[in-house]
């Protein structure tokens, strides 16, 4: 069952050739005022959320009144969609995520998709600008658009579970890059970060810097990875990310979470396939007293 709705009311969500699996609702044309561009969002509500025939799930009060935790996404038209992915490949997050909350192996989850706009993407995306490229430095408008705008609406018009402890953010390359960044900078807002194939690279490797002048290690968990086959993105440099990270405090395999990918390209399909183990890490099920 796939719905949908803009910012301000309800409408029927046309599913044409859309390959969404789910319960769905999308705000078009969402505005900011630290932006340039408004830019659409596009939910995806877990399969307990509310009642519904696809799923034959009966709707107990608990159902009702249960709130969730919720993951923001960066690039949000390449998540769920093949229409509106890049090279028409989604990573097939709602599909990942279904299943993993429908065999009890992760915590039931709204997941938000915030579409890029194409063109501020590069600016938005990164902390500083980099002289190589004369542009970016957007991510703190970036930032301040999640933490004061974006938030605050869902988190009013869904029920959601608000703490920084429930909440998390995510994406790869310059996304994975603006994820770790603003992740470690708001870390009283987001807990759990999805790093995958990070820009480590941008502005002669700021991040790495960033990274180590941290003056106190938050209790943020940490999901990075890396393909071998990925350029500029090399193992190496994010080897030297991990490496920092436990220099300040991280525990592998405990809030850190690193995979090293062999053959792992820097494309949307590479990408994909990681959603199962990244979820799993980062919203793994909860034993209920």
């Amino acid at each position: 069952m796939v719905k949908a709705s803009d910012s301000y009311e309800s409408s029927p969500f046309v599913q044409d050739n859309h390959t969404l699996t789910g319960n769905f609702r999308r705000h078009s044309n969402f505005h900011s005022n630290f932006l340039d561009q408004n830019r659409d969002v596009i939910v995806y509500l877990p399969p307990n959320y509310e009642a519904s025939e696809s799923y034959k799930v009966s709707q107990s009060h608990e159902d009702a009144t249960r709130r969730f935790p919720v993951l923001y996404l960066n690039d949000g038209q390449n998540l769920f969609d093949a229409t509106t992915a890049f090279n028409g490949v989604e990573w097939g997050v709602d599909e990942t995520a279904q299943r993993l909350i429908l065999s009890g192996r992760i915590e039931p989850l709204i997941i938000v998709g915030v579409y890029n706009t194409g063109a501020d993407r590069i600016d938005e995306y990164t902390p500083t600008v980099d002289s190589r490229q004369k542009r970016g430095g957007k991510a703190g408008q970036y930032g301040r658009f999640l933490t004061e705008e974006l938030k605050p609406f869902i988190d009013h018009r869904y029920r959601t579970l608000t703490g920084p402890e429930f909440t998390g953010l995510g994406g790869s390359s310059l996304g994975g890059l603006l994820t770790l960044y603003l992740g470690l900078k708001y870390p009283n807002v987001f807990s759990r970060l999805m790093v995958m194939s990070p820009s480590v690279w941008w502005d002669h490797w700021w991040i790495l810097k960033f990274v180590q002048h941290l003056r106190a290690k938050p209790t943020t968990r940490i999901w990075l990875d890396i393909g071998t086959k990925e350029g500029k993105f090399t193992p190496g440099v994010v080897r030297q990310l991990r490496d920092l990270l436990l220099m300040q405090g991280w525990r592998l395999d405990a809030d850190l979470k690193f995979m090293e990918i062999r053959g792992g390209q820097h494309t949307e399909a590479a990408w994909a396939k990681r959603v199962e183990p990244a979820l799993r890490f980062l919203f793994p099920k909860q034993r209920r007293k």
